[in-house]
Protein backbone atom coordinates (compact mmCIF):
# COMPACT_ATOMS: atom_id res chain seq x y z
CA UNK A 1 0.00 0.00 0.00
CA UNK A 2 1.49 3.30 -1.08
CA UNK A 3 -1.32 5.80 -0.54
CA UNK A 4 -0.33 8.90 1.43
CA UNK A 5 -2.47 10.69 3.97
CA UNK A 6 -4.69 13.50 2.71
CA UNK A 7 -2.89 15.98 4.95
CA UNK A 8 0.62 15.25 3.72
CA UNK A 9 -0.57 15.15 0.10
CA UNK A 10 -1.60 18.81 0.43
CA UNK A 11 1.79 19.97 1.75
CA UNK A 12 4.14 21.66 -0.70
CA UNK A 13 7.96 21.63 -0.39
CA UNK A 14 9.63 24.79 0.89
CA UNK A 15 10.56 27.04 -2.07
CA UNK A 16 13.40 28.62 -0.09
CA UNK A 17 15.03 25.26 0.59
CA UNK A 18 14.41 24.14 -3.00
CA UNK A 19 16.10 27.17 -4.57
CA UNK A 20 19.03 26.93 -2.13
CA UNK A 21 19.49 23.23 -2.91
CA UNK A 22 19.48 23.91 -6.65
CA UNK A 23 22.02 26.72 -6.26
CA UNK A 24 24.31 24.50 -4.17
CA UNK A 25 24.12 21.76 -6.79
CA UNK A 26 25.11 24.24 -9.51
CA UNK A 27 28.01 25.50 -7.43
CA UNK A 28 29.25 21.94 -6.97
CA UNK A 29 29.35 21.67 -10.75
CA UNK A 30 31.66 24.68 -10.77
CA UNK A 31 29.12 27.28 -11.88
CA UNK A 32 29.50 30.85 -10.60
CA UNK A 33 26.18 31.13 -8.77
CA UNK A 34 25.24 34.10 -6.57
CA UNK A 35 22.86 32.95 -3.86
CA UNK A 36 20.20 35.37 -2.62
CA UNK A 37 17.87 32.65 -1.42
CA UNK A 38 19.30 31.72 1.96
CA UNK A 39 17.22 32.40 5.05
CA UNK A 40 20.22 32.32 7.35
CA UNK A 41 23.15 34.55 8.33
CA UNK A 42 26.28 33.87 6.32
CA UNK A 43 28.43 34.36 9.42
CA UNK A 44 29.95 31.55 11.47
CA UNK A 45 28.68 30.76 14.95
CA UNK A 46 30.78 32.83 17.41
CA UNK A 47 33.77 31.01 18.89
CA UNK A 48 32.74 31.21 22.55
CA UNK A 49 29.46 29.46 21.70
CA UNK A 50 31.25 26.67 19.81
CA UNK A 51 33.66 26.30 22.72
CA UNK A 52 30.71 25.77 25.09
CA UNK A 53 29.48 22.94 22.86
CA UNK A 54 32.92 21.32 22.81
CA UNK A 55 33.09 21.55 26.59
CA UNK A 56 29.62 19.96 26.82
CA UNK A 57 30.86 16.99 24.80
CA UNK A 58 34.00 16.65 26.90
CA UNK A 59 31.92 16.84 30.09
CA UNK A 60 29.70 14.02 28.95
CA UNK A 61 26.53 16.08 28.50
CA UNK A 62 25.48 13.74 25.72
CA UNK A 63 22.47 12.00 27.25
CA UNK A 64 18.73 12.62 27.16
CA UNK A 65 17.53 15.80 28.82
CA UNK A 66 13.96 16.61 29.88
CA UNK A 67 11.82 16.54 26.73
CA UNK A 68 11.03 20.25 26.86
CA UNK A 69 14.61 21.36 27.56
CA UNK A 70 16.93 21.61 30.53
CA UNK A 71 16.02 23.73 33.54
CA UNK A 72 19.32 25.60 33.16
CA UNK A 73 18.47 26.64 29.60
CA UNK A 74 14.90 27.54 30.51
CA UNK A 75 16.21 29.83 33.25
CA UNK A 76 18.59 31.50 30.75
CA UNK A 77 15.69 31.95 28.31
CA UNK A 78 13.55 33.39 31.11
CA UNK A 79 16.29 35.91 31.89
CA UNK A 80 16.54 36.79 28.20
CA UNK A 81 12.78 37.35 27.93
CA UNK A 82 12.86 39.64 30.97
CA UNK A 83 15.99 41.53 29.85
CA UNK A 84 15.09 42.06 26.19
CA UNK A 85 11.31 41.90 26.09
CA UNK A 86 10.04 42.86 29.52
CA UNK A 87 8.36 39.46 29.89
CA UNK A 88 8.34 37.17 32.91
CA UNK A 89 7.95 33.45 32.28
CA UNK A 90 8.43 30.65 34.78
CA UNK A 91 10.28 27.55 33.54
CA UNK A 92 6.91 25.75 33.32
CA UNK A 93 5.83 28.42 30.82
CA UNK A 94 8.85 27.84 28.54
CA UNK A 95 9.54 25.10 26.01
CA UNK A 96 12.75 24.42 24.09
CA UNK A 97 12.38 22.66 20.73
CA UNK A 98 14.37 21.68 17.64
CA UNK A 99 14.29 25.16 16.11
CA UNK A 100 11.55 27.81 15.94
CA UNK A 101 9.94 25.85 13.10
CA UNK A 102 9.46 22.93 15.48
CA UNK A 103 8.05 25.27 18.13
CA UNK A 104 5.48 26.60 15.66
CA UNK A 105 4.57 23.12 14.48
CA UNK A 106 3.97 22.08 18.09
CA UNK A 107 1.81 25.17 18.71
CA UNK A 108 -0.50 24.46 15.78
CA UNK A 109 -0.80 20.80 16.71
CA UNK A 110 -1.64 21.78 20.29
CA UNK A 111 -4.25 24.46 19.61
CA UNK A 112 -5.93 23.64 16.28
CA UNK A 113 -8.87 21.37 15.53
CA UNK A 114 -10.10 20.30 12.12
CA UNK A 115 -11.88 23.21 10.45
CA UNK A 116 -10.23 25.94 12.53
CA UNK A 117 -8.52 28.86 10.86
CA UNK A 118 -5.61 31.06 11.87
CA UNK A 119 -5.18 34.60 10.58
CA UNK A 120 -1.93 34.94 8.63
CA UNK A 121 -0.62 38.28 7.41
CA UNK A 122 0.56 38.15 3.79
CA UNK A 123 3.27 38.14 2.59
CA UNK A 124 4.04 35.39 5.08
CA UNK A 125 6.80 32.93 5.92
CA UNK A 126 6.33 29.94 3.63
CA UNK A 127 5.79 27.30 6.32
CA UNK A 128 2.85 28.85 8.18
CA UNK A 129 0.10 27.63 5.80
CA UNK A 130 1.69 24.20 5.39
CA UNK A 131 1.95 23.69 9.15
CA UNK A 132 -1.69 24.70 9.54
CA UNK A 133 -2.68 22.14 6.91
CA UNK A 134 -0.90 19.44 8.89
CA UNK A 135 -2.85 20.55 11.98
CA UNK A 136 -6.18 20.24 10.12
CA UNK A 137 -6.64 24.00 10.01
CA UNK A 138 -6.29 26.60 7.28
CA UNK A 139 -4.70 30.00 6.80
CA UNK A 140 -7.09 32.96 6.77
CA UNK A 141 -5.03 35.48 4.79
CA UNK A 142 -4.97 39.23 5.39
CA UNK A 143 -3.05 41.20 2.76
CA UNK A 144 -0.69 44.14 3.22
CA UNK A 145 0.59 46.77 0.79
CA UNK A 146 4.10 47.62 -0.36
CA UNK A 147 3.16 51.31 -0.25
CA UNK A 148 2.48 50.95 3.48
CA UNK A 149 5.77 49.08 4.07
CA UNK A 150 3.75 45.86 4.39
CA UNK A 151 2.38 47.02 7.75
CA UNK A 152 -0.78 45.06 8.66
CA UNK A 153 -4.07 46.93 8.93
CA UNK A 154 -5.70 45.97 12.26
CA UNK A 155 -9.13 46.80 10.82
CA UNK A 156 -8.68 44.09 8.18
CA UNK A 157 -7.54 41.64 10.84
CA UNK A 158 -10.62 42.39 12.94
CA UNK A 159 -12.83 41.90 9.89
CA UNK A 160 -11.21 38.52 9.16
CA UNK A 161 -11.99 37.07 12.60
CA UNK A 162 -14.87 34.58 12.55
CA UNK A 163 -16.25 31.85 14.79
CA UNK A 164 -13.64 29.38 13.52
CA UNK A 165 -10.64 31.66 14.17
CA UNK A 166 -8.25 30.19 16.71
CA UNK A 167 -5.31 32.60 16.54
CA UNK A 168 -3.49 35.42 14.78
CA UNK A 169 0.14 34.96 13.67
CA UNK A 170 2.33 38.03 13.69
CA UNK A 171 5.95 38.07 12.57
CA UNK A 172 7.95 41.21 13.31
CA UNK A 173 10.60 41.88 12.11
CA UNK A 174 9.04 40.13 9.16
CA UNK A 175 10.22 37.42 6.83
CA UNK A 176 9.94 38.03 3.87
CA UNK A 177 9.23 41.79 3.83
CA UNK A 178 11.57 43.23 6.46
CA UNK A 179 8.63 45.15 7.93
CA UNK A 180 8.85 46.07 11.63
CA UNK A 181 5.43 46.51 13.21
CA UNK A 182 4.74 49.80 14.99
CA UNK A 183 3.67 49.75 18.62
CA UNK A 184 0.30 51.28 17.70
CA UNK A 185 -0.43 48.45 15.25
CA UNK A 186 0.56 45.86 17.84
CA UNK A 187 -1.66 47.49 20.47
CA UNK A 188 -4.64 47.33 18.12
CA UNK A 189 -3.97 43.69 17.26
CA UNK A 190 -3.64 42.92 20.99
CA UNK A 191 -7.00 44.55 21.65
CA UNK A 192 -8.64 42.42 18.94
CA UNK A 193 -7.23 39.20 20.39
CA UNK A 194 -8.32 40.04 23.93
CA UNK A 195 -11.80 41.18 22.82
CA UNK A 196 -12.39 38.09 20.65
CA UNK A 197 -10.61 35.76 23.11
CA UNK A 198 -8.25 34.33 20.50
CA UNK A 199 -4.54 33.59 20.69
CA UNK A 200 -1.61 35.54 19.28
CA UNK A 201 1.41 33.63 18.04
CA UNK A 202 4.27 36.14 17.90
CA UNK A 203 7.21 34.96 15.80
CA UNK A 204 10.15 37.13 16.89
CA UNK A 205 13.16 35.25 15.55
CA UNK A 206 14.52 38.35 13.76
CA UNK A 207 14.11 40.68 16.76
CA UNK A 208 17.77 41.77 16.78
CA UNK A 209 17.97 42.57 13.04
CA UNK A 210 16.83 46.22 13.14
CA UNK A 211 17.88 49.25 11.07
CA UNK A 212 17.26 53.00 10.82
CA UNK A 213 16.45 53.26 14.52
CA UNK A 214 13.54 50.79 14.32
CA UNK A 215 12.39 49.31 17.63
CA UNK A 216 11.10 45.83 18.30
CA UNK A 217 8.14 45.42 20.64
CA UNK A 218 7.02 42.07 22.00
CA UNK A 219 3.23 42.14 21.84
CA UNK A 220 2.96 40.04 25.01
CA UNK A 221 4.63 42.89 26.89
CA UNK A 222 1.84 45.37 26.12
CA UNK A 223 -0.37 44.31 29.02
CA UNK A 224 -1.38 41.52 31.38
CA UNK A 225 -4.42 40.47 29.36
CA UNK A 226 -2.58 40.17 26.06
CA UNK A 227 0.23 38.27 27.77
CA UNK A 228 -2.22 35.52 28.72
CA UNK A 229 -3.33 35.32 25.07
CA UNK A 230 0.16 35.23 23.53
CA UNK A 231 2.78 32.61 22.74
CA UNK A 232 6.12 34.32 22.11
CA UNK A 233 8.40 32.36 19.76
CA UNK A 234 12.12 32.90 19.31
CA UNK A 235 15.31 31.00 18.52
CA UNK A 236 19.09 31.12 18.60
CA UNK A 237 19.21 30.54 14.83
CA UNK A 238 19.30 34.06 13.39
CA UNK A 239 20.59 36.02 16.39
CA UNK A 240 23.70 33.90 16.90
CA UNK A 241 24.14 32.42 13.40
CA UNK A 242 23.17 28.99 14.77
CA UNK A 243 20.67 27.81 12.14
CA UNK A 244 22.09 24.28 12.00
CA UNK A 245 22.14 23.86 15.76
CA UNK A 246 18.32 23.69 15.82
CA UNK A 247 17.30 25.37 19.05
CA UNK A 248 14.08 27.35 19.23
CA UNK A 249 11.97 28.25 22.23
CA UNK A 250 8.70 29.80 23.32
CA UNK A 251 7.08 31.34 26.35
CA UNK A 252 3.35 31.30 26.89
CA UNK A 253 0.37 30.10 28.91
CA UNK A 254 1.34 27.09 30.99
CA UNK A 255 -1.52 24.94 29.71
CA UNK A 256 -0.51 25.35 26.08
CA UNK A 257 3.21 24.99 26.80
CA UNK A 258 2.45 21.82 28.76
CA UNK A 259 0.47 20.39 25.86
CA UNK A 260 3.31 21.19 23.46
CA UNK A 261 5.74 19.48 25.83
CA UNK A 262 3.61 16.33 25.93
CA UNK A 263 3.48 16.27 22.14
CA UNK A 264 7.25 16.76 21.92
CA UNK A 265 7.86 13.94 24.38
CA UNK A 266 6.25 11.55 21.88
CA UNK A 267 7.80 13.00 18.72
CA UNK A 268 11.36 14.30 18.92
CA UNK A 269 11.87 14.04 22.67
CA UNK A 270 14.49 16.55 23.83
CA UNK A 271 16.38 18.99 21.61
CA UNK A 272 20.08 18.26 21.15
CA UNK A 273 21.75 18.25 24.57
CA UNK A 274 25.01 19.76 23.29
CA UNK A 275 23.26 22.55 21.40
CA UNK A 276 21.27 23.40 24.53
CA UNK A 277 24.50 24.01 26.44
CA UNK A 278 25.81 26.19 23.61
CA UNK A 279 22.66 28.31 23.64
CA UNK A 280 22.97 28.88 27.38
CA UNK A 281 26.40 30.37 26.69
CA UNK A 282 25.01 32.47 23.85
CA UNK A 283 22.23 33.94 25.98
CA UNK A 284 24.25 34.74 29.11
CA UNK A 285 27.38 36.11 27.40
CA UNK A 286 28.24 39.57 26.12
CA UNK A 287 26.12 40.38 23.05
CA UNK A 288 28.73 42.31 21.07
CA UNK A 289 28.93 39.49 18.52
CA UNK A 290 25.27 40.14 17.69
CA UNK A 291 25.82 43.89 17.44
CA UNK A 292 28.71 43.38 15.00
CA UNK A 293 26.66 41.08 12.79
CA UNK A 294 23.70 43.48 12.70
CA UNK A 295 26.01 46.41 11.88
CA UNK A 296 27.36 44.46 8.92
CA UNK A 297 23.86 43.58 7.75
CA UNK A 298 22.94 47.26 7.95
CA UNK A 299 25.93 48.22 5.80
CA UNK A 300 25.08 45.57 3.22
CA UNK A 301 21.44 46.64 3.18
CA UNK A 302 22.38 50.26 2.47
CA UNK A 303 24.75 49.18 -0.29
CA UNK A 304 22.06 46.99 -1.88
CA UNK A 305 19.47 49.79 -1.71
CA UNK A 306 21.74 52.08 -3.74
CA UNK A 307 22.33 49.45 -6.41
CA UNK A 308 18.70 48.27 -6.60
CA UNK A 309 17.45 51.82 -7.13
CA UNK A 310 19.41 51.88 -10.37
CA UNK A 311 17.06 49.29 -11.91
CA UNK A 312 14.23 51.06 -13.73
CA UNK A 313 10.82 49.50 -13.21
CA UNK A 314 11.84 47.69 -10.04
CA UNK A 315 10.24 48.84 -6.78
CA UNK A 316 10.64 47.74 -3.16
CA UNK A 317 9.88 48.83 0.37
CA UNK A 318 13.02 49.58 2.35
CA UNK A 319 13.33 46.82 4.98
CA UNK A 320 13.66 48.06 8.56
CA UNK A 321 14.39 44.59 9.92
CA UNK A 322 15.44 40.99 9.11
CA UNK A 323 17.71 40.61 6.05
CA UNK A 324 15.42 40.51 3.04
CA UNK A 325 14.10 42.69 0.24
CA UNK A 326 10.78 42.00 -1.45
CA UNK A 327 11.46 43.08 -5.02
CA UNK A 328 8.38 44.02 -7.03
CA UNK A 329 9.02 42.68 -10.53
CA UNK A 330 5.41 42.73 -11.70
CA UNK A 331 6.31 45.32 -14.35
CA UNK A 332 8.67 42.80 -15.95
CA UNK A 333 6.31 39.86 -16.14
CA UNK A 334 4.25 41.16 -19.06
CA UNK A 335 3.57 38.26 -21.43
CA UNK A 336 6.95 36.57 -21.24
CA UNK A 337 6.43 34.99 -17.82
CA UNK A 338 3.23 33.87 -16.17
CA UNK A 339 4.65 34.25 -12.68
CA UNK A 340 7.82 34.84 -10.71
CA UNK A 341 8.47 31.09 -10.48
CA UNK A 342 9.20 31.10 -14.20
CA UNK A 343 11.13 34.38 -13.98
CA UNK A 344 13.29 33.17 -11.09
CA UNK A 345 14.01 29.92 -12.94
CA UNK A 346 15.13 31.81 -16.03
CA UNK A 347 17.23 34.18 -13.90
CA UNK A 348 19.02 31.24 -12.32
CA UNK A 349 19.61 29.53 -15.65
CA UNK A 350 20.75 32.57 -17.63
CA UNK A 351 22.46 34.76 -15.03
CA UNK A 352 23.28 32.27 -12.27
CA UNK A 353 21.42 34.24 -9.59
CA UNK A 354 19.40 32.22 -7.07
CA UNK A 355 16.44 34.16 -5.70
CA UNK A 356 13.12 32.98 -4.27
CA UNK A 357 9.83 33.56 -6.14
CA UNK A 358 7.14 35.37 -4.22
CA UNK A 359 4.36 32.87 -4.82
CA UNK A 360 5.55 30.75 -1.90
CA UNK A 361 5.15 33.77 0.39
CA UNK A 362 1.68 34.69 -0.85
CA UNK A 363 3.22 37.53 -2.86
CA UNK A 364 2.85 36.96 -6.62
CA UNK A 365 4.82 39.48 -8.64
CA UNK A 366 7.63 39.65 -6.08
CA UNK A 367 11.03 38.05 -5.52
CA UNK A 368 12.56 37.67 -2.07
CA UNK A 369 16.20 38.66 -2.06
CA UNK A 370 18.33 37.89 0.99
CA UNK A 371 21.19 40.27 1.73
CA UNK A 372 22.86 37.69 3.97
CA UNK A 373 25.67 37.65 1.43
CA UNK A 374 29.01 39.37 0.98
CA UNK A 375 29.15 42.85 -0.51
CA UNK A 376 31.03 41.36 -3.45
CA UNK A 377 28.21 38.91 -4.12
CA UNK A 378 25.57 41.62 -3.63
CA UNK A 379 27.32 43.79 -6.23
CA UNK A 380 27.75 40.90 -8.66
CA UNK A 381 24.22 39.57 -8.17
CA UNK A 382 22.42 42.91 -8.56
CA UNK A 383 24.49 43.68 -11.66
CA UNK A 384 23.27 40.41 -13.16
CA UNK A 385 19.66 41.04 -12.11
CA UNK A 386 19.79 44.50 -13.69
CA UNK A 387 21.17 43.08 -16.94
CA UNK A 388 18.54 40.33 -16.98
CA UNK A 389 15.58 42.65 -16.33
CA UNK A 390 16.74 45.23 -18.87
CA UNK A 391 16.55 42.57 -21.60
CA UNK A 392 12.94 41.62 -20.84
Amino acid sequence: MTDLSKKISKVQPSPTLAISAQAKMMKKRGEDVVGFGAGEPDFDTPGHIKDAAIEAIRSGLTKYTPASGTLELKKAIGEKFQRDNGLEYDPAEIIVSCGAKHVLYNIFQAICNDGDNVIVVAPYWVSYPEMLTLAGAEANLVSTLEGNNFMPDPALIAKAVNNRTRAIIINSPNNPTGSVYDRRVLEEIAAIAVDKDILIISDEVYEKMLYDGARHFSIAGLGKEVRTHTITVNAASKTYAMTGWRIGYAGGPQGIIGAMSRLQSHSTSNPNSIAQQAVIKALISDQQCVDRMVAEFSRRRDFAITRLREIKGLTFAVPRGAFYFMLNVSAFLKTLYENTIELAGDLLEKEKVAIVPGEGFGAPGYLRMSFAASEKDIEKGITRIKRFLELI
